[in-house]
C-alpha cells in the first residue's frame, strides 16, 4: 500500500525527521510544518458557501429582471413568432 504524503509528514515530524540540516533550519521547518499539519485547508468554509450563495442569488435576480424586461420580452416575442410563421 502506497504511504501519501501527508502521512509520511506526520510520520516524520512525530519522529523529529523532518529535516536534516543545521539545527536552526530543522526548528525552523519543524515548527512550520507542526503549523501546516495543524490546519485543515479542505473544502470551503461555512463564511465562502455563504458569500457564494449571496453572489448566485444576486445574479439571478439581475437575470430576471433583465429577461423580464420590455424591450427583451418583445425580441423574445418577435424571435418566436418569426420562427413559428417561418416558410418552408
Amino acid at each position: 500500500m502506497e504511504t501519501k504524503f501527508w502521512d509520511r509528514a506526520v510520520g516524520a515530524l512525530s519522529r523529529r525527521r523532518l529535516y536534516t540540516g543545521a539545527p536552526d533550519r530543522r526548528a525552523k521547518w519543524s515548527a512550520w510544518w507542526a503549523g501546516r499539519l495543524g490546519r485543515s485547508d479542505r473544502g470551503m468554509t461555512t463564511s465562502e458557501y455563504a458569500v457564494g450563495t449571496i453572489a448566485a442569488c444576486a445574479f439571478a435576480a439581475v437575470l430576471y429582471k433583465v429577461v423580464n424586461s420590455g424591450p427583451v420580452l418583445s425580441a423574445l416575442q418577435s424571435l418566436v413568432e418569426d420562427a413559428l410563421d417561418a416558410k418552408f
